[in-house]
């Protein structure tokens, strides 16, 4: 079989990964990235055991472990920091055969480019158009035309892949809150377990990272687009909502430089009707964007570019290949997209009687029955394993 050729729209985690999965089966790949450089800014990344589970296949689980930290313990408290639930990682990695790693997002990317050839990777080259047609797909950006066997849309929650061949389907729809994100300076003594934190329409949470760091979120029911007060910082806004929480919040509060915050409002995309189009496919946000509650976004992306490729391999029959990875992804990003909406909405509960109920729920739910609840996301393991996992079923848990 003569080499097939890829294109991949979106150098983000997904796109990389697909990349990575399709070189490494003799594909000649292309990752058509719009932004200058690859890389990624100012945030952590949690990857569960699933998302490791994808990065064994391509190679990259212990370069990525190397790269990360893993905590004893972490869990969820209340408002004031008292226990919720707590979540053993030594017993998350015994039953999912790996534990829950962070990292910065930046050296999760640079260890994947650092697996493609350095001439498969196009910065600056933002897609002006994608069309498919009677003689297969074509990308128009800077550098000309491709015509490939296989056009990857991996371009994110605003796809202009999922623009231009799927242009009836609904837009992402808003949350209901806004999300901050940032990383500690090193701490002389951080934080031995990480946790979120449930207030009254507001969170915030903590996870180690290597060297000491610690990454941190927030979130907050906010109208889409809302600003803070003027003269405000986006530092200055978490001091106000969080500053008198319960310890380590000001002290890690107090250690993250006040230019290093990000916020982003939180959006999810409606179900789309096929994650396919003849010889295109749409693969991480560009395809099921969900909110960040269970920690799945990147971990799917990953689950969705090893998936594509093992349809892909041994068969010269691209749209039918294409049609495999829908029928095999499609419902089970939808499930764990809709299960993630829940957990926010659960979360982020303001109307103080609704608050206690929740509270009480969460310190009656055993350990060992949050991880049970956790096998239909977490045991999932990659086409082709000789011995599935248990639990793997897309079920809407």
């Amino acid at each position: 079989m003569a080499q097939r050729a890829a294109t991949i729209v979106g150098g983000g985690i997904g796109g990389l990964a697909a990349a990575i999965a399709l070189h490494r089966r003799g594909w000649r790949v292309e990752v058509l990235e719009r932004a200058p450089e690859f890389t990624e800014i100012g945030a952590g990344i949690s990857l569960w055991p699933n998302a490791l589970r994808a990065l064994e296949v391509l190679g990259l689980d212990r370069t990525v472990r190397a790269l990360g930290a893993v905590e004893a313990t972490g869990g969820v408290r209340d408002r004031r920091g008292r226990w919720l639930s707590r979540t053993d990682n030594a017993e998350l990695a015994r039953r999912f055969g790996h534990p829950l790693v962070v990292l910065h997002r930046a050296d999760l990317l640079r260890a994947l480019t650092e697996a493609l050839p350095a001439d498969s990777l196009r910065p600056a080259s933002e897609v002006s158009a994608v069309r498919d047609d009677d003689h297969g797909p074509v990308v128009e950006h800077p550098g000309g035309e491709s015509r490939p066997d296989l056009v990857v849309g991996a371009d994110g929650l605003r796809s202009a892949v999922r623009g231009a061949l799927w242009p009836d389907a609904a837009g992402p729809r808003y949350a209901g809150y806004s999300a901050w994100r940032m990383v500690t300076e090193p701490l002389a003594a951080p934080p031995s377990e990480g946790a979120a934190t449930w207030g009254r329409g507001e969170r915030f949470g903590y996870t180690a990272l290597p060297g000491g760091r610690m990454y941190c979120f927030a979130t907050a029911s906010l109208p889409a687009g809302a600003e803070v007060a003027s003269g405000t910082s986006q530092h200055g806004e978490l001091l106000r909502r969080f500053g008198d929480w319960p310890e380590p919040i000001p002290t890690l509060l107090a250690s993250v430089p006040p230019d290093a915050v990000l916020r982003h409002d939180l959006y999810d995309l409606p179900p789309l009707p096929s994650f396919v189009r003849g010889r295109v496919a749409l693969l991480g946000d560009a395809a099921h964007a969900m909110t960040p509650n269970l920690g799945q976004g990147a971990c799917q992306a990953l689950e969705d570019a090893v998936t594509l490729a093992h349809c892909l391999d041994g068969t010269p029959d691209v749209p039918a290949a294409l049609r495999s990875y829908d029928l095999l992804r499609r419902p089970r990003t939808r499930a764990i997209s809709r299960r993630s909406a829940r957990l926010g909405a659960v979360g982020q509960l303001a109307w103080p009687p609704a608050v206690l109920l929740r509270d009480a729920a969460a310190r009656l739910v055993p350990e060992r029955a949050a991880l049970r609840s956790m096998t239909a996301v977490l045991g999932w393991t990659a086409p082709g394993d000789q011995v599935p996992a248990a639990g793997t079923a897309a079920t809407d848990a």
